[in-house]
Order: C-alpha cells, then structure tokens, then sequence
C-alpha cells in the first residue's frame, strides 16, 4: 500500500536555493489575466460566472447574463490590466502572466503589451471555470485546445502551466503532455519540487493563495490596501530573515487586473515594490526564471526513494539495519509508505513500528542477535561490518588488558541476568560511559532493561540508517 501525498518535502534540511547573485530571497508575482475567459452563456457556459469578484458571495445565474458581474471583469481588462502595467514598467519588475487562452484570444492589445514588456506568458486553461467534475478525457482536450489557442494568439506554446479550478488529475495531465518547464497548480512549498507521474518527473513551482488579492474578494480577507501591503512586507521580511539565515526561498505574489488593478488598492501594491526594493540580494524573476534556474541547479534525482522500491530492493537497502532481522524490512514494506517515508527517519518509523509490535519471543531474537561488546566475535573479526564500526568508533577494538577483562566479566554477567546482550548505542557514548550504563543497567528489573535494550536497538537503526541516507 502506498499513499500517494508528500507529507515531507525537503524536511528539516531544504536544499539550498542557490538564486542568482547570491540572492536571499527570489520575489515573483503573477497576474492573472483571466477578463473574457470566465464562465458566462456567451462562452458556451451554463452560468454566469459568480468568483472573485466585488460581489462577495455572489451567485451563479443558470442560463442568464449577469450584467454587473460581466462589467466588473470587463474593467480588469480595460483599466485595472493597463494599470498594472504602467507601474510595473515603472518599477522595472518583471511578471509572469497566467494567461486563460480564450482571454488572451479576445485581447490582441493586452497581449501585444505583455510580449512587448517580456513578461512571460503561462497557460491558465482554456477558460477559466471549474474542472473538478470533468473527465481525464475532457480535461485533457480542454488543455490541448488551450496550448493550441495559446500558440497562435501569442505565437509560441506556453511553457508552464497554472489552472487554478483544477481537478485531482489536473497535474498529471499536465506531466503527461511534456512540455512544460514548470506547473504551479500546488500551494505545498516555498521552494520548487520535483513529482513523479510513472517515469515522467515534472517540476512543480508553487503558487499562493495567501500572498493574493483574491483574498479583497473573500470573507476573511484583505478590506483595505494597508493589510495587503501588511501582509505582503511581513511575509517578505519572514522569508528574507530565512535567506539571510543560509535558507533562502520564494515568494510568489498573486494580483488579479480587476481586483488590484483598482485606484483604493494598487498603491499597496507599488508601496510593497517600493519597499522590497530597498534591500539587498533580491531576486525579481519570473516563474519561468526560477523553473530553469532549478531544474540546472536541482534536476530531478534518479534515484529510487523507499516508497517506491520493490519489497526485494527495499529488504536489501534495510534488511541489516535491525541487526541480522531482514524481517523487520519486509514486514515495514507492507505498511503504508509514501513520500514521508523516503529518508532517514521515515525508514526508522517504518522499521520501529513493526519492531514495536512484534511478539515478545521475535523482539528477543532481535536482541539476541546482537553481539557482545568487545567479544569473542569481535576478537575473531566475525561481526558485521555495521558493528564492526560501531564498536570501533568508541575504542572498544583497542582495549587494555584490564579493560577486556571488565567488559568480559560484564558480559556473562549481564547475560545469565537478562538472557540476552547488553545492547547500548556506542555511537552516543564514550568507552567510560558504556561502562558506567553496565554496571548501572545490571541492577534493572527485567522488565525495565528489556525496555531500555530495545530502545538502544532502535537507537543503533536510527544511526545506521542517518549513515546510509548521509544525513546528521
């Protein structure tokens, strides 16, 4: 059984961005231009349309005209898109524009505008309407006629991909067609990621809907210019103080030409501009930018992850971890794994859980099937190569004659009390301390050291396991 959601992503560690410059932060904004393509009966759709509008809550009318609703998209085109321009030509911004096909096809001077700006031009679908219920089918010839469209309005094929009101299978689709540099129909990260579909690795850069206008025409959301700009400084100087800090990310910014693009609201927005432009080791790029930079910077890895091996694979890069216990391995492969699995301590949890629940005879095998410290095995150089380091890196293959003699005295001792190995994470400790926990832990309850013996054994899979992923 596999789960197919990344819970993980880069984890506590995430790869180190590496922007242009040595920027701290990468800032993109995006404007979606989507008057002429939203739902409406002259469109060929059932509805008028009834999001992201000044009519908060508004409905959609089946099979009529909406005439205050068609008004307000028709500024964003008419005098919120012009706007925009004019300020980010002013500021020298660069944008990427998610383009519906159908809007675009009724806008010849806008997108004159947009090419000559050198603004990049995604694909927004073919209209801008809610794909939720629509076959792979549909879909899928709805994205080809909006990569046709797209072609002969603007003259090249958009080479990355946002649809907004998509579907459970929308990125795949998108994945399988192979010609997009990047799709953004994710808001799980703030940095590019790649994703599997079959052998295809695709690379997603995340978009926001946090960091967006939108949010001028939600419950909840922004009333005023002051606490959009708010918003927008907070979560720059947030992610600037992280770039500064050796983690730099990105910071995507979503405008919409008739929410934006009104007088009470584009001051924030040139205001924000203004401000993020008075730091230093800012990069201002498009999304089309960024996607090349990380797919030159970070390819995709070819590497098989954990959740996705054959069980023969994964019982042979883990059979070892619980010491000469393969079935720990094969058991944890039946689990539930998906993407959280595919590190260090993904595996251990996997390894752990089946250890955990275990019959008692099986865990004592476990342990049994560990060697004495500083043992006869040891002296004939009989242990595994895991162990064999493990003792090692706390001195216990250099001992003086007296120390040998302590830590065989304790061996028999610790075994005829317990009926198994003293087992301790020698990684954690130095040669004195390990012996200060023998001594110590031979005055336990039984109960209480078997508990104790099988933490150590997780401990030891927890450090064998960090080695094999190279992680601390």
């Amino acid at each position: 059984m596999r789960y197919v959601r990344d819970m993980r992503g880069y984890g506590p560690n995430p790869p180190k961005a590496n922007w242009p410059g040595g920027a701290k932060i990468s800032v993109q904004f995006v404007i979606n231009y989507e008057e002429g393509g939203e739902n409406n009966v002259l469109h060929g759709d059932a509805a008028s349309e009834a999001f992201l509008s000044e009519i908060v809550g508004a409905a959609a009318w089946p099979g009529q005209r909406h005439w205050n609703m068609e008004t307000i998209y028709e500024y964003g085109a008419r005098a919120g898109f012009w706007r925009l321009h004019r300020l980010f030509e002013e500021m020298g911004v660069p944008a990427t524009v998610y383009g519906v096909a159908t809007a675009l096809a009724r806008s010849p001077e806008q997108v004159r505008a947009m090419q000559q700006a050198n603004w990049e031009i995604a694909s927004h679908g073919l209209k801008w309407i809610e794909y939720k219920d629509y076959t792979p089918e549909a879909e899928r010839q709805d994205m080809d006629d909006a990569i046709a469209l797209h072609r002969e309005v603007t003259g090249t094929r958009p080479t990355g991909w946002y649809t907004g009101r998509c579907s459970m299978q929308t990125v795949q689709l998108a994945a399988e067609d192979g010609g997009f540099a990047y799709v953004a129909d994710s808001y799980a990260d703030d940095l590019p990621f790649w994703q599997s579909f079959g052998d295809r690795q695709q690379l997603i850069v995340p978009y926001t809907l946090d960091a967006n206008d939108m949010r001028f025409a939600t419950p909840q959301g922004f009333n005023a210019g002051d606490q959009f700009y708010s918003y927008l400084k907070d979560s720059f100087d947030a992610l600037y103080a992280e770039g500064m800090a050796g983690s730099p990310k990105m910071m995507s910014i979503g405008l919409h030409c008739r929410l934006i693009g009104r007088p009470g609201r584009v001051q924030a927005l040139r205001r924000f501009m203004e401000y993020a432009r008075t730091h230093a080791h800012v990069w201002f790029a498009r999304r089309i930018d960024i996607a090349n930079h990380w797919a030159e910077t970070h390819p995709a890895s070819t590497v098989t992850p954990p959740s996705q091996m054959s069980k023969e694979a994964f019982v042979d890069a883990f059979g070892g971890i619980f010491e000469h216990s393969p079935w720990i391995a094969e058991r944890a492969h039946d689990l539930e794994l998906g993407q959280a699995h595919d590190c260090s301590a993904g595996v251990h949890s996997a390894l752990c859980r089946v250890f955990r629940r275990a019959s008692d005879a099986e865990r004592l095998e476990v342990l049994t099937a560990h060697p004495d410290l500083a043992g006869k095995l040891a002296a004939a150089k009989r242990l595994t190569d895991a162990s064999t380091a493990e003792q090692a890196s706390a001195g216990l293959d250099a001992l003086s004659e007296g120390e040998l003699f302590e830590f065989t005295s304790l061996n028999k001792a610790y075994t005829e009390t317990f009926g198994h190995p003293f087992i301790i994470a020698v990684r954690d400790h130095s040669k004195a301390d390990i012996l200060d926990a023998f001594r110590a832990r031979l005055n336990n309850a039984p109960e209480a050291e078997l508990d104790e013996a099988c933490r150590q054994v997780e401990r030891i899979a927890e450090h064998r396991l960090n080695a094999l992923f190279g992680e601390p």
